[in-house]
């Protein structure tokens, strides 16, 4: 971790934010009367996981940061749900949600490799 500076140099955090991203434009297609549902709630779910490895990188503990990354790693969970479930409703193709899936399944593989090398530090 000598090179890492800040969030920004972090992997994850650079797939975590490009995902959040997807998840803006994915859900500016959801039908209008999830205006008030699964669209703000996957937004907020997909935009906590890059937020809370910010936040983590810019406490003083290791143990802080772990905590953090924790919970990102509950938010990407809650997307992955939210993904089904917006593919089970047909809100979104059957290609996009296991693209989507893949690759956020690859980013909690990412977040599990950090927290593992933090903890054996």
């Amino acid at each position: 971790m000598s090179n890492i500076k800040s969030f920004q140099d972090l992997n994850i955090w650079k797939e975590a934010h490009r995902l959040a991203i997807e998840i803006y434009k994915i859900t500016n297609n959801f039908p209008k009367e999830e205006i008030y549902g699964l669209t703000p709630q996957l937004r907020r779910a997909s935009v906590s996981i890059p937020s809370n490895i910010a936040e983590g990188m810019g406490r003083n503990t290791t143990k802080e940061l772990l905590n953090f990354l924790y919970n990102a790693r509950g938010s990407l969970s809650e997307v992955l749900y939210q993904l089904l479930l917006a593919n089970d409703l047909k809100y979104i193709e059957e290609s996009v949600y296991r693209n989507m899936d893949e690759r956020y399944n690859g980013l909690g593989k990412g977040i599990n490799v950090f927290i593992s090398k933090l903890k054996n530090k």
